[in-house]
């Protein structure tokens, strides 16, 4: 009876070694299988984000940068209409590395996943709002989208600009058409929760309706031109760079910028 029970124990004892040496080969190959998984989504990206560095690349090839911030950007327009004649400008912001084409097309949804030579691209492009009428700074506000990329590239340096010091250190941003040069200068950065889509206003009934609108703005800015208040009555026109951000409850960010011979210098 012993013998019998003492046999009984070693037979469980050597199925729950088995058991455990079967659980450990799988917790293994599961563990290996998460790496491998991981080492290829890790690989994947980085060939992802390389594919935009070399996208930013070749459009780069097209503008023509000074060392001086108060000369704006010289533009091949004729390669880059050959390119893709959804171009409609240029926006360069010196002291960033903000210097891209700007598309517009029929719809808010094609540029988000296609660079400017039409291939897909998880970085997309920078481009104008559709209901804009292109090539921009025609209607009062002008918008223009540009992915906040976690590599620095699009307007990552834009959401950056919520930090006041940061803010203040740019002091221009130029918009180029083949047919215009705008000089313009940071007034304020706000938040906004993504499904706001009053901020989508391009055309105002007068330009009190204009200024009442960037007021009702400005109030929530994050950072701001000290005297944006007071230059807002100037304007007649904005250009509005807008990004995601990540912060909980608001989801965008937008910096909206004015004609330097309307405002001023600070």
């Amino acid at each position: 009876m012993a013998n019998h029970m003492e046999g009984g124990a070693a037979d469980k004892r050597k199925s729950n070694r088995r058991r455990n040496s079967i659980i450990s080969t799988l917790l293994i190959v599961v563990g290996v299988g998460l790496l491998i998984a991981a080492g290829g989504i890790y690989g994947y990206n980085t060939y992802r984000y390389h594919k935009i560095d070399e996208s930013n690349e070749r459009v780069a090839e097209y503008v023509k940068l000074s060392d001086d911030d108060d000369t704006p950007p010289e533009v091949d327009w004729a390669a880059l209409k050959a390119m893709n004649q959804d171009v409609v400008g240029w926006l360069q912001v010196p002291g960033t590395i903000v210097n891209y084409p700007v598309l517009h097309t029929d719809n808010n949804e094609y540029y988000l996943d296609h660079a400017p030579d039409r291939s897909n691209s998880i970085g997309g492009s920078v481009f104008m709002d559709f209901e804009n009428t292109p090539p921009g700074m025609v209607d009062a506000q002008t918008i223009i989208y540009g992915h906040h990329m976690r590599n620095g590239s699009q307007f990552k340096q834009i959401a950056d600009m919520d930090d006041q010091k940061l803010f203040d250190g740019i002091k221009t941003v130029w918009y180029v058409t083949e047919n215009g040069v705008y000089n313009m200068e940071p007034l304020f950065l706000y938040y906004l929760n993504e499904n706001d889509t009053e901020v989508r206003q391009f055309t105002f009934d007068d330009s009190n309706a204009l200024h009442d609108y960037l007021r009702s703005y400005l109030k929530v800015a994050v950072t701001k031109r000290a005297d944006a208040d007071a230059a807002i009555d100037k304007l007649s026109h904005v250009l509005t760079l807008s990004t995601c951000n990540y912060y909980d409850g608001y989801g965008r960010t937008l910096l909206v910028c004015g004609l330097k011979s309307e405002v001023g210098n600070q």
